[in-house]
Protein backbone atom coordinates (compact mmCIF):
# COMPACT_ATOMS: atom_id res chain seq x y z
CA UNK A 1 0.00 0.00 0.00
CA UNK A 2 1.44 3.53 -0.88
CA UNK A 3 1.89 5.51 2.14
CA UNK A 4 1.00 9.31 2.02
CA UNK A 5 1.92 11.90 5.04
CA UNK A 6 0.01 13.94 6.26
CA UNK A 7 1.19 17.21 8.04
CA UNK A 8 -1.40 18.21 10.41
CA UNK A 9 -3.47 14.89 10.14
CA UNK A 10 -5.79 16.23 13.16
CA UNK A 11 -6.93 19.55 11.86
CA UNK A 12 -9.57 20.50 9.87
CA UNK A 13 -8.74 20.18 6.66
CA UNK A 14 -6.37 17.09 7.50
CA UNK A 15 -8.56 14.76 8.39
CA UNK A 16 -10.59 15.32 5.45
CA UNK A 17 -7.70 14.52 3.29
CA UNK A 18 -6.98 11.74 5.88
CA UNK A 19 -10.17 10.05 4.69
CA UNK A 20 -10.03 10.73 1.27
CA UNK A 21 -6.38 8.98 1.13
CA UNK A 22 -8.05 5.97 2.77
CA UNK A 23 -11.37 6.24 0.57
CA UNK A 24 -8.49 5.91 -2.41
CA UNK A 25 -6.59 3.03 -1.03
CA UNK A 26 -3.47 4.78 0.30
CA UNK A 27 -2.13 4.06 3.87
CA UNK A 28 -2.17 7.99 5.41
CA UNK A 29 1.15 8.64 7.67
CA UNK A 30 0.11 10.89 10.34
CA UNK A 31 2.19 13.39 11.16
CA UNK A 32 2.16 16.81 13.08
CA UNK A 33 3.62 19.65 15.55
CA UNK A 34 1.41 18.07 18.34
CA UNK A 35 2.82 14.61 19.88
CA UNK A 36 -0.74 14.59 21.68
CA UNK A 37 -3.28 14.28 19.22
CA UNK A 38 -0.56 11.84 17.27
CA UNK A 39 -1.02 8.90 18.98
CA UNK A 40 0.90 6.36 16.72
CA UNK A 41 1.56 8.94 14.34
CA UNK A 42 5.00 11.33 13.86
CA UNK A 43 5.45 13.78 15.40
CA UNK A 44 7.65 16.52 13.53
CA UNK A 45 8.16 20.04 14.10
CA UNK A 46 8.60 22.87 11.65
CA UNK A 47 11.96 24.51 13.60
CA UNK A 48 13.47 20.99 13.83
CA UNK A 49 14.45 19.51 9.93
CA UNK A 50 15.82 16.05 11.59
CA UNK A 51 12.48 15.53 12.98
CA UNK A 52 10.84 16.49 9.45
CA UNK A 53 13.41 14.13 7.92
CA UNK A 54 12.60 11.26 10.23
CA UNK A 55 9.05 11.52 9.40
CA UNK A 56 9.11 11.42 5.68
CA UNK A 57 11.00 8.35 5.73
CA UNK A 58 9.71 5.46 3.79
CA UNK A 59 6.20 7.69 2.14
CA UNK A 60 5.64 8.28 -1.48
CA UNK A 61 4.09 11.64 -0.83
CA UNK A 62 3.56 14.56 1.63
CA UNK A 63 0.31 16.66 1.83
CA UNK A 64 0.67 19.67 4.20
CA UNK A 65 -2.42 20.78 5.76
CA UNK A 66 -1.12 22.69 8.86
CA UNK A 67 -1.25 26.57 8.80
CA UNK A 68 -0.57 29.20 9.38
CA UNK A 69 1.39 27.94 6.09
CA UNK A 70 3.36 30.98 6.26
CA UNK A 71 5.31 28.82 9.26
CA UNK A 72 4.97 25.75 7.33
CA UNK A 73 5.10 25.86 3.72
CA UNK A 74 8.72 25.72 3.44
CA UNK A 75 10.05 24.02 6.06
CA UNK A 76 7.73 20.85 5.06
CA UNK A 77 8.38 21.22 1.21
CA UNK A 78 12.21 21.28 1.74
CA UNK A 79 12.01 17.97 4.08
CA UNK A 80 10.05 16.85 0.89
CA UNK A 81 12.58 17.88 -1.50
CA UNK A 82 15.33 16.62 0.28
CA UNK A 83 13.45 13.04 0.72
CA UNK A 84 12.99 13.47 -3.11
CA UNK A 85 9.16 12.69 -3.04
CA UNK A 86 6.10 15.40 -4.51
CA UNK A 87 5.11 17.84 -2.05
CA UNK A 88 1.14 19.17 -1.97
CA UNK A 89 -0.46 22.09 0.32
CA UNK A 90 -3.90 23.38 0.89
CA UNK A 91 -2.14 26.88 1.45
CA UNK A 92 -4.52 29.86 1.02
CA UNK A 93 -1.77 32.18 2.12
CA UNK A 94 -0.63 34.56 -0.66
CA UNK A 95 2.83 35.09 0.97
CA UNK A 96 3.11 31.33 1.81
CA UNK A 97 2.50 30.32 -2.09
CA UNK A 98 5.26 33.06 -3.13
CA UNK A 99 7.42 31.63 -0.69
CA UNK A 100 6.74 27.61 -1.91
CA UNK A 101 7.17 29.01 -5.55
CA UNK A 102 10.60 30.47 -4.81
CA UNK A 103 11.49 26.99 -4.00
CA UNK A 104 14.12 24.98 -6.44
CA UNK A 105 13.04 21.09 -6.76
CA UNK A 106 13.54 18.27 -9.19
CA UNK A 107 10.71 16.46 -7.73
CA UNK A 108 7.01 17.67 -8.01
CA UNK A 109 5.92 20.91 -5.75
CA UNK A 110 1.66 21.85 -5.80
CA UNK A 111 1.23 24.49 -3.42
CA UNK A 112 -2.19 25.77 -2.98
CA UNK A 113 -3.85 22.37 -4.35
CA UNK A 114 -7.47 23.75 -2.27
CA UNK A 115 -10.63 25.31 -3.16
CA UNK A 116 -8.74 28.92 -2.82
CA UNK A 117 -6.19 28.81 -5.55
CA UNK A 118 -6.02 25.55 -7.12
CA UNK A 119 -9.69 25.01 -7.99
CA UNK A 120 -9.26 28.82 -9.57
CA UNK A 121 -6.63 28.12 -11.35
CA UNK A 122 -7.69 24.65 -12.86
CA UNK A 123 -10.99 26.51 -14.22
CA UNK A 124 -8.86 29.69 -15.63
CA UNK A 125 -6.44 27.11 -17.52
CA UNK A 126 -9.20 25.01 -18.85
CA UNK A 127 -11.44 28.22 -19.59
CA UNK A 128 -8.36 29.57 -21.81
CA UNK A 129 -7.99 26.45 -23.68
CA UNK A 130 -6.37 27.41 -26.62
CA UNK A 131 -5.67 31.06 -25.96
CA UNK A 132 -1.93 32.12 -25.84
CA UNK A 133 -2.71 34.66 -23.57
CA UNK A 134 -5.45 36.60 -22.09
CA UNK A 135 -6.13 40.33 -20.89
CA UNK A 136 -7.81 39.67 -17.78
CA UNK A 137 -8.88 36.75 -15.28
CA UNK A 138 -12.06 37.16 -13.24
CA UNK A 139 -12.97 34.30 -10.05
CA UNK A 140 -16.21 35.69 -8.82
CA UNK A 141 -16.73 33.24 -4.99
CA UNK A 142 -20.48 32.55 -4.27
CA UNK A 143 -20.68 31.59 -0.67
CA UNK A 144 -23.80 31.21 0.67
CA UNK A 145 -21.80 32.23 3.73
CA UNK A 146 -18.06 31.30 5.46
CA UNK A 147 -17.49 29.80 8.99
CA UNK A 148 -13.69 30.06 9.15
CA UNK A 149 -11.53 27.77 10.96
CA UNK A 150 -9.31 28.69 13.86
CA UNK A 151 -6.48 27.73 10.89
CA UNK A 152 -8.14 29.94 8.96
CA UNK A 153 -8.08 32.80 11.41
CA UNK A 154 -4.48 32.75 12.35
CA UNK A 155 -3.30 32.27 8.72
CA UNK A 156 -5.54 35.48 8.21
CA UNK A 157 -3.53 37.03 10.81
CA UNK A 158 0.15 36.47 9.99
CA UNK A 159 -0.76 37.41 6.29
CA UNK A 160 -1.86 40.85 7.63
CA UNK A 161 1.07 40.82 9.53
CA UNK A 162 3.87 39.98 6.78
CA UNK A 163 1.64 42.71 4.30
CA UNK A 164 1.86 45.68 7.27
CA UNK A 165 -2.06 45.44 7.02
CA UNK A 166 -1.93 46.19 3.39
CA UNK A 167 -4.16 44.69 0.92
CA UNK A 168 -2.78 43.21 -2.68
CA UNK A 169 -4.12 42.74 -6.01
CA UNK A 170 -2.35 41.65 -9.33
CA UNK A 171 -2.64 44.07 -11.58
CA UNK A 172 -0.71 45.55 -14.71
CA UNK A 173 0.94 42.16 -15.19
CA UNK A 174 2.06 42.62 -10.82
CA UNK A 175 1.71 42.14 -7.58
CA UNK A 176 0.29 45.73 -6.14
CA UNK A 177 0.20 46.54 -2.66
CA UNK A 178 -2.53 49.20 -1.32
CA UNK A 179 -3.99 50.71 1.11
CA UNK A 180 -7.17 51.84 0.23
CA UNK A 181 -10.59 49.99 0.72
CA UNK A 182 -11.32 47.23 -1.08
CA UNK A 183 -13.99 48.54 -4.45
CA UNK A 184 -17.79 47.59 -3.53
CA UNK A 185 -19.33 45.45 -6.72
CA UNK A 186 -22.32 43.86 -7.66
CA UNK A 187 -21.97 40.42 -9.26
CA UNK A 188 -24.09 38.28 -11.66
CA UNK A 189 -23.96 34.62 -10.65
CA UNK A 190 -25.50 32.10 -12.30
CA UNK A 191 -29.17 31.10 -10.92
CA UNK A 192 -30.15 29.94 -8.46
CA UNK A 193 -27.71 32.66 -6.86
CA UNK A 194 -27.92 35.80 -8.87
CA UNK A 195 -26.93 38.73 -8.32
CA UNK A 196 -25.36 39.45 -5.20
CA UNK A 197 -23.39 42.57 -3.82
CA UNK A 198 -19.28 41.31 -3.83
CA UNK A 199 -16.01 42.47 -2.76
CA UNK A 200 -13.79 43.62 -5.78
CA UNK A 201 -9.80 42.37 -5.57
CA UNK A 202 -10.68 40.40 -2.45
CA UNK A 203 -6.95 38.34 -2.95
CA UNK A 204 -6.93 34.85 -2.32
CA UNK A 205 -4.03 32.47 -3.93
CA UNK A 206 -5.71 33.19 -7.62
CA UNK A 207 -3.51 36.17 -7.93
CA UNK A 208 -0.18 34.28 -7.38
CA UNK A 209 -1.27 30.47 -9.00
CA UNK A 210 -2.86 31.74 -12.58
CA UNK A 211 0.01 33.92 -12.99
CA UNK A 212 2.44 31.90 -12.95
CA UNK A 213 1.96 30.17 -15.61
CA UNK A 214 -1.40 32.02 -17.83
CA UNK A 215 -0.28 34.88 -19.95
CA UNK A 216 -2.43 37.39 -18.44
CA UNK A 217 -2.16 41.01 -17.23
CA UNK A 218 -4.62 41.12 -14.59
CA UNK A 219 -6.09 38.32 -12.00
CA UNK A 220 -9.40 39.63 -9.92
CA UNK A 221 -10.98 37.80 -7.34
CA UNK A 222 -14.46 38.83 -5.72
CA UNK A 223 -16.12 37.66 -2.61
CA UNK A 224 -19.71 37.77 -1.75
CA UNK A 225 -20.23 40.40 1.21
CA UNK A 226 -22.06 37.90 3.13
CA UNK A 227 -19.31 35.21 3.15
CA UNK A 228 -16.61 38.02 3.64
CA UNK A 229 -18.14 39.29 6.83
CA UNK A 230 -18.06 35.95 8.29
CA UNK A 231 -14.21 35.25 7.52
CA UNK A 232 -13.84 38.71 9.92
CA UNK A 233 -15.85 36.75 12.49
CA UNK A 234 -14.42 34.61 15.51
CA UNK A 235 -16.54 31.52 16.51
CA UNK A 236 -16.61 27.82 15.88
CA UNK A 237 -17.20 26.12 12.49
CA UNK A 238 -20.87 24.96 12.76
CA UNK A 239 -22.03 24.54 9.65
CA UNK A 240 -20.81 24.05 5.98
CA UNK A 241 -21.10 26.71 2.68
CA UNK A 242 -22.44 25.74 -0.75
CA UNK A 243 -20.96 27.65 -3.40
CA UNK A 244 -20.50 28.66 -6.79
CA UNK A 245 -17.23 29.63 -8.41
CA UNK A 246 -17.83 31.35 -11.85
CA UNK A 247 -14.50 31.76 -13.81
CA UNK A 248 -14.64 34.28 -16.87
CA UNK A 249 -11.26 35.18 -18.97
CA UNK A 250 -10.98 38.28 -21.28
CA UNK A 251 -8.88 38.31 -24.85
CA UNK A 252 -10.42 41.16 -26.55
CA UNK A 253 -13.67 41.59 -27.26
CA UNK A 254 -13.79 37.65 -26.57
CA UNK A 255 -15.01 36.00 -23.26
CA UNK A 256 -14.90 32.57 -21.98
CA UNK A 257 -16.90 31.57 -18.84
CA UNK A 258 -16.81 28.57 -16.29
CA UNK A 259 -18.59 27.60 -13.34
CA UNK A 260 -17.84 24.84 -10.63
CA UNK A 261 -20.51 24.35 -7.59
CA UNK A 262 -20.24 22.51 -4.47
CA UNK A 263 -20.44 22.13 -0.80
CA UNK A 264 -18.11 22.85 2.25
CA UNK A 265 -14.81 24.97 0.89
CA UNK A 266 -12.76 22.69 3.28
CA UNK A 267 -14.23 19.14 2.67
CA UNK A 268 -13.35 19.59 -1.07
CA UNK A 269 -9.67 20.39 -0.58
CA UNK A 270 -9.28 17.18 0.14
CA UNK A 271 -10.30 15.61 -3.11
CA UNK A 272 -7.99 18.08 -4.75
CA UNK A 273 -5.20 17.90 -2.58
CA UNK A 274 -5.33 13.84 -3.07
CA UNK A 275 -6.10 13.79 -6.44
CA UNK A 276 -3.04 16.18 -7.23
CA UNK A 277 -0.96 13.25 -5.16
CA UNK A 278 -2.45 10.35 -7.33
CA UNK A 279 -1.48 11.67 -10.47
CA UNK A 280 1.89 12.59 -9.80
CA UNK A 281 2.33 9.53 -8.22
CA UNK A 282 0.88 7.75 -11.71
CA UNK A 283 3.21 10.04 -14.01
CA UNK A 284 -0.13 12.06 -15.23
CA UNK A 285 1.26 15.72 -15.05
CA UNK A 286 2.68 18.27 -17.53
CA UNK A 287 5.02 19.95 -15.62
CA UNK A 288 8.53 19.30 -13.64
CA UNK A 289 9.79 21.28 -9.89
CA UNK A 290 7.25 23.38 -8.60
CA UNK A 291 4.47 24.33 -10.37
CA UNK A 292 0.73 25.15 -10.11
CA UNK A 293 -2.33 23.23 -10.44
CA UNK A 294 -3.36 23.97 -14.02
CA UNK A 295 0.44 23.89 -14.95
CA UNK A 296 0.88 20.69 -13.51
CA UNK A 297 -1.96 18.86 -14.87
CA UNK A 298 -4.48 18.66 -17.68
CA UNK A 299 -6.57 21.28 -16.30
CA UNK A 300 -10.36 19.46 -18.31
CA UNK A 301 -9.38 16.54 -17.34
CA UNK A 302 -8.69 17.02 -13.33
CA UNK A 303 -11.79 19.14 -13.33
CA UNK A 304 -13.77 16.35 -14.67
CA UNK A 305 -12.39 13.46 -11.93
CA UNK A 306 -13.63 15.85 -9.37
CA UNK A 307 -17.40 15.04 -9.61
CA UNK A 308 -19.13 14.84 -7.57
CA UNK A 309 -17.45 16.46 -5.07
CA UNK A 310 -17.44 19.71 -7.16
CA UNK A 311 -19.77 20.22 -10.72
CA UNK A 312 -18.30 21.68 -13.18
CA UNK A 313 -20.47 23.75 -16.26
CA UNK A 314 -18.13 24.15 -19.39
CA UNK A 315 -19.54 27.26 -21.53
Amino acid sequence: MTSVLVYGAYGHTGRFVVAELEKRGFEPVLSGRDAARLPGGRAASVDDPASLDRALDGVAAVINCAGPFAVTARPVAEAAIRAGVPYVDVAAEIEANLDTFALAADTAVVPAMAFFGGLADLLATAAMGDWAAADEVHVAYGLSGWHPTPGTLAAGRVSRERRDGRRIRYANGRLEYRDDALPALEWAFPEPLGTRPVLGEFSMADIVTIPRHLKVSSVTSYMTVDAAQGLAAAGERDSAETFVVEVVVRAGAEERRIVARGEDIYAVSAPLAVEAVERILTGRVRAKGVAAAGEMFDAADFLRALAPHITVEFS
